[in-house]
């Protein structure tokens, strides 16, 4: 392997001093890099980071907003909000049943009507 590598390189190496190329000189070396992590360091943030912490707070806004009567979606069920607790939801089925999920679960809300609270009031009695 070691003499596959060096066929490869020796003939680079012998043909960039055939025409005078010299090595790179490192005098800037250092700044170079730094503004190379800056840059990758900028785009992370840009691009991924402050998209990702602005999506987070509206579905944590989105949870803390939920009230009686709104529909739901939590790890794909879907279900309407009878009660909320401290770090869960009671959510009733289209059949009628009840589960509890929890908050963080929840990815999707679709907010109720009026008429939804007061029906849930009455099923939650």
């Amino acid at each position: 392997m070691k003499f596959f590598t060096w066929f490869l390189l020796l003939p680079c190496a012998l043909f960039a001093q055939e025409n005078g190329d010299a090595m790179p000189s490192h005098d800037q070396g250092l700044w170079q890099t730094l503004l190379m992590v800056a840059i990758a360091m900028a785009f992370f943030y840009f691009i991924l980071w402050r998209p990702e912490q602005k999506r987070r707070k509206a579905m944590e806004e989105q949870r803390s907003s939920l009230k009686k009567g709104d529909r739901v979606t939590a790890v794909g069920i879907i279900g309407t909000v009878l009660r909320i607790n401290e770090n869960t939801v009671i959510l009733k089925m289209y059949d009628g049943a009840k589960i509890e999920v929890l908050k963080a679960a929840i990815s999707d809300v679709i907010p109720g009507t009026e008429d939804d609270a007061k029906k849930a009031e009455k099923e939650n009695v």
